[in-house]
């Protein structure tokens, strides 16, 4: 299995990726997923402890190109972008077809409505079954007990959490074992597809500019993300792909 830096990647695309969660879903199987950035990795290979939340996953896709690229160059040729707010919409159109109960843990209340209006609209016949905004702090232990009673109650077989990096990915290490469903951490995808952020082009994208257009859209937020990390992520790379240093 590739490691980018210390973060194992898995080189799965959109459809293989759907299908594993699928799968495990009709399972009932509790399982949680990370779309890796440039921002995971960095965050991973500067806290052992998130390392480890990282690697024990389920399922690591490649959301940045910089990690499509470093899987290609890895030796997964043909290794294409699998990111969160696109694997979200993959993900619901399958539920769908497949009847699977679906729900939305994260964001605000106005942004999950919204969501799950857009949502509706794509996919009639998705069953949204759970949608919980938390409070920005942590919860008690007695809502923490409260919130996994109400998940499994639902019937949720597949929980989106927008929580962003690195507090999702943590979140969903947490409750492994105590939620009946595979979890996903998609980070700002509620945002994206309840029409509250804008998504950068596909152009951009492609050129691994995206984080240049969300810098552009939220400079305050976000400048010490992109200005911080990624100079440091074409350093280590570079060592490892050119010098062939292993970090792990």
């Amino acid at each position: 299995m590739p490691y980018i830096l210390k973060t194992r990647v898995d080189p799965v695309n959109y459809k293989e990726a759907t299908q594993k969660i699928i799968e495990w879903a009709e399972k009932g199987e509790n399982r949680y997923v990370c779309a890796a950035t440039v921002h995971m990795v960095m965050e991973a290979f500067d806290s052992e402890e998130f390392c480890q939340v990282v690697n024990n996953a389920d399922l690591v896709t490649a959301d940045g190109m910089p990690l499509v690229w470093m899987l290609r160059l890895l030796g997964h040729k043909h290794q294409k972008r699998c990111c969160g707010p696109e694997l979200i919409l993959w993900v619901n159109e399958a539920a769908a077809e497949k009847g699977i109960p679906v729900g939305f843990y994260g964001s605000t209340p106005e942004v999950l409505q919204d969501l799950k209006k857009n949502l509706l609209q794509k996919f009639p016949k998705l069953k949204i079954v759970y949608m919980y905004s938390p409070p920005f702090r942590p919860l008690l232990p007695e809502e923490e007990k409260q919130v996994i009673k109400e998940i499994n109650q639902s019937g949720a077989r597949i929980l989106f959490v927008g929580l962003g990096c690195p507090k999702q990915e943590r979140w969903m290490a947490r409750h492994r074992g105590k939620i009946r469903a595979v979890m996903l951490g998609v980070g700002a995808a509620f945002d994206f597809h309840a029409g509250y952020k804008p998504i950068a082009p596909k152009w951009m994208q492609n050129l691994g500019l995206e984080w240049l257009f969300r810098l552009c859209c939220e400079p305050r937020r976000l400048w010490r993300r992109y200005l911080y990390h990624n100079p440091r992520f074409l350093y280590y790379a570079f060592q490892q792909i050119i010098f062939k240093k292993q970090f792990i």
